[in-house]
């Protein structure tokens, strides 16, 4: 049994910028809320996501890379133990643009039938996402009180 969430959102903007926005540490740390994507971004490579902090909340491994379309990454948490011992998932970054829009959509999965960890970040990814679309779109980033978002725990 495996579990699964999928989370599609529509983005004015391109799809270099949304890649871009996806894939810099200067610009995921204003919509992650602090927390910085860090990778090579080629096939094989490492992958983190780092807090201001220096906590590492999640590792894991670039698993496919297509550059502005496709990214795919290996990942665990690292902070809650519980999630941790679950292994491994695997989350799909998809864009499809047309018309000066590009619809994202993220898709989480993990082999393991009621999971925490896809349960976590059911409330942490629309967070997080919304964010980004805000970033992009308006130029500003928001902060999400804790108490509406899981995406701060840890």
């Amino acid at each position: 049994m495996s579990d699964r969430f999928v989370y599609v959102t529509f983005i004015r903007t391109t799809p270099e910028k949304l890649w871009d926005a996806l894939t810099k540490p200067e610009f995921t740390k204003l919509y992650w809320f602090g927390a910085s994507q860090i990778s090579e971004w080629k096939k094989g490579a490492s992958w983190q996501l780092a807090y201001a902090d220096g906590r590492i909340g999640d590792t894991g491994e670039i698993l496919e890379i297509e550059k502005p379309k496709r990214l795919v990454i290996k990942w665990r948490n690292e902070l809650q133990p519980e999630m941790k011992a679950e292994g491994y998932s695997r989350c799909a970054f998809d864009l499809d643009a047309a018309d000066g829009i590009v619809r994202l959509t993220v898709t989480h999965e993990i082999d393991a039938a009621d999971s925490k960890f896809i349960k976590g970040i059911s409330g942490g990814w629309p967070a997080v996402l919304s964010n980004l679309k805000s970033l992009l779109e308006t130029g500003n980033a928001f902060a999400v009180p804790a108490a509406l978002s899981s995406c701060n725990k840890g």
